[in-house]
């Protein structure tokens, strides 16, 4: 895919200038009288414009990271960070200019479809998080290797069988959820389901469509749905809309892009990359997400990473030093060399590393991943409210 150029802090021939160029011109006297009105008009137009600055300096963020850094777990966390700050502004701006959204029909439905996709969103929500617990069961058995090699005592066989055995059965977790024939997603809960009781009103509602991900949910196909009919605002809906048709559509591909990435670093259910960015280049956010798109499929496309359950770094990394270490407990013989030794506690070392970042970041991962949930929700119930206002 092509990027466009990044153009810096402004947007060129803005798309909000589409407004003015439309609106009719009129008489000194009329201008005159209309002189408050006209100045509401700037703030609201400002606003946007900051708004889609604000966007385009996140994502020139996450885009410059380095190719150590990329999809590591920091990386996401950094990713949904942005995510939250992007949603809470852009709730910000609907609601100043709630009473614009109601005159105006055209901005009404914009935001009935924007969100629907949220929506669509919650569902992506909900198998992220089983994909979480899934790396915790890996973690899990990470632990009882290091736990069997990594004391300080002289090594036994019996220790070398434990971490064998964990081993063995973290392969096979590994490659059945390549296969994506795990069932996990099918029994977790999502997070609405403990709010419910709480707040029935403003959750309740969700729980049909995003309970859990069934056996037969697709992680592909719900990107490609979010993504469906996702296009850039033409001319009259910026001026039939006062300029909101602009971050309307920005947050619908800001949406997108985050459920997307997700789905590429995290181990889902039918996972897939194919979906279609298509951006206008006078978005000044456009060449960062766009960039960003790009450098993630080319990280799809390495050889050690084709058939990966997830492109998160961390993952490649457990995937790759267990088989190393695999490899080297199934060639040791007893009683163990000094050598040997010193190079299964190296391996081990490796292995701890791993662990302790997946160990310290998963826990506030998910949380995040419940926010974004939350956030959504939110979203949606006051849309709602102020569309009936």
């Amino acid at each position: 895919m092509h990027a466009p150029d990044y153009q810096g802090s402004h947007i060129g021939r803005s798309v909000l200038s589409l407004r003015r160029d439309q609106a009719p011109s009129a008489s000194a006297a009329v201008s005159h009288s209309m002189e408050p009105h006209q100045r509401d008009a700037s703030t609201l137009e400002l606003e946007l414009e900051v708004f889609q600055r604000q966007v385009a300096d996140r994502f020139l963020e996450l885009s410059s990271a380095s190719a150590d850094d990329l999809l590591s777990l920091a990386w996401v966390q950094k990713l949904l960070d942005a995510f939250l700050c992007c949603q809470e502004e852009f709730r910000v701006i609907l609601f100043n200019n709630r009473a614009n959204v109601a005159r105006s029909p055209a901005a009404e439905r914009l935001l009935a479809e924007f969100y629907e996709r949220s929506v669509k969103a919650l569902d992506v929500c909900n198998a992220i998080r089983d994909g979480i617990e899934q790396i915790r069961q890996w973690q899990k058995l990470l632990e009882i290797v290091i736990c069997a090699l990594g004391n300080r005592r002289s090594l036994g066989e019996g220790q070398f069988r434990r971490a064998k055995k964990a081993l063995i059965d973290l392969a096979i977790a590994m490659l059945d959820e390549k296969d994506s024939s795990t069932t996990i997603g099918h029994r977790n809960r999502s997070f609405g389901r403990n709010n419910a009781s709480r707040d029935h009103r403003s959750i309740g509602h969700f729980r049909s469509l995003s309970w859990s991900v069934s056996r037969s949910w697709s992680a592909a196909k719900q990107i490609q749905a979010i993504g469906n009919n996702l296009n850039a605002p033409r001319g009259n809906e910026i001026a039939a809309t006062n300029g909101l048709a602009v971050p309307i559509f920005t947050m619908g591909m800001v949406l997108l892009f985050v459920m997307w990435a997700l789905v590429a670093a995290i181990p889902c259910q039918d996972r897939g990359l194919q979906v279609h960015f298509s951006i206008p280049r006078q978005f000044v956010w456009a060449a960062p997400i766009i960039t960003l798109h790009d450098r993630i499929i080319e990280e799809s496309k390495k050889r050690e990473r084709k058939n990966a359950c997830g492109l998160m770094r961390e993952i490649y990394q457990i995937e790759k030093y267990s088989r190393v270490m695999s490899e080297m407990v199934d060639s040791v013989n007893f009683p163990l060399m000094e050598e040997k030794e010193s190079e299964v506690r190296q391996r081990v070392q490796e292995l701890g590393q791993v662990f302790e970042v997946v160990n310290e970041g998963l826990d506030p991962l998910e949380r995040q991943v419940r926010e974004v949930f939350r956030r959504i929700v939110r979203s949606r119930t006051e849309g709602g409210s102020c569309s009936s206002t």
